[in-house]
């Protein structure tokens, strides 16, 4: 199994598409799922660089115009969807509800959705942002850490 397959999971939890399928793609937005507020980054496969967006703060299906609004005006290839997990790997009630998000991503915008393990993702953006990094809100800098793991495990 190679790097990429390793790091991402279809949201069937089938195997990860072929190394000829994801070199098609080239535009990616991934998203931080939180209950009350989904952050959102942008980028792209030539820069491997993710950039934060505005999150979405709407809870349940008001969150679902916002997201459509986003997907919208960047037309992306895919979209990257960050999946928590304990440190020992298992799953959680947050990694249960990111998944549906994943469905639902996938069931509403047909595109292809990958899931990332993100543990520490939000710890990372916190830990940036003491040092002044990042100028994102919390959850889009997450998502940013979030594709860019993604990035880097292309081939």
């Amino acid at each position: 199994m190679n790097t990429a397959e390793s790091a991402i999971n279809t949201i069937a939890e089938g195997p990860a598409p072929s190394a000829e399928r994801m070199a098609a793609w080239q535009t990616f937005l991934a998203f931080d799922y939180g209950s009350a507020r989904t952050g959102v980054a942008s980028g792209n496969r030539l820069l491997r660089l993710a950039t934060p967006q505005r999150s979405v703060h709407a809870r349940g299906d008001a969150r679902w115009p916002l997201i459509a609004q986003v997907i919208r005006q960047w037309q992306p290839d895919a979209l990257i969807v960050g999946v928590p997990l304990h440190i020992d790997g298992t799953a959680h009630d947050n990694t249960r509800a990111a998944q549906r998000f994943a469905r639902q991503l996938q069931g509403r915008f047909g595109l292809p959705v990958m899931c990332v393990d993100e543990r520490y993702s939000t710890t990372e953006a916190l830990a940036d942002q003491r040092q002044g990094q990042a100028g994102a809100d919390t959850d889009s800098a997450a998502a940013c850490i979030v594709l860019e793991q993604f990035l880097r495990s292309l081939p």
